[in-house]
């Protein structure tokens, strides 16, 4: 079992009553993300949420119970210690597979339902795009696909795709 206490400092940054010091975070022996209150209340089976995963990514993150009722709300990781955090951002890291696409290698069609050859930082895929409007700016230079699947992928910066890549993606917009 990994445990992890949270950091000393004014708790400012955790709402609901809990300050960040005021947690204990473990793992227990199945893996399941367990946070203790100063209080005594054991909550097992944790799950960090975030609130704004694209743009606020480091911040607004609720930890709900097992049945999703939010125990804490962070304004910001950093209330958390080095361990703790840790073990926050690797269950985050879980829940939220997001890929980036680096490149946009091949669409097939003009119209949907079309498939995309691309890309990712975790190597190349094909995915099928069902609906024109599940390409969706989230930015002035960021867009987030959503494929059949409902699977998400992330493009941080259009500006920093090839120009064969930015070409193709500029047809939904």
């Amino acid at each position: 079992m990994t445990t992890a206490h949270t950091k000393p400092g004014d708790g400012a940054a955790a709402h609901n009553g809990t300050t960040g010091r005021d947690l204990s975070l473990s793992v227990d022996a199945w893996g399941r993300l367990v946070v203790e209150t100063s209080e005594g209340t054991r909550h097992v089976g944790v799950e960090p949420v975030h609130a704004f995963p694209i743009s606020e990514p480091g911040r607004w993150i609720a930890l709900c119970d097992a049945e999703g009722r939010e125990i804490v709300c962070l304004e910001s990781l950093d209330v958390l210690s080095p361990e703790a955090r840790a073990l926050v951002e690797g269950e985050l890291a879980r829940r939220e597979f997001m890929p980036v696409i680096r490149k946009i290698v091949r669409i097939s069609g003009d119209s949907v339902p079309s498939h995309w050859d691309v890309e990712t930082d975790r190597g190349p895929t094909r995915f099928t795009l069902d609906s024109e409007d599940d390409v969706r700016r989230v930015g002035p230079h960021r867009v987030l696909i959503t494929d059949a699947r409902k699977l998400r992928y992330h493009v941080p910066d259009t500006r920093t795709l090839d120009p064969h890549s930015r070409r193709l993606l500029e047809r939904f917009f």
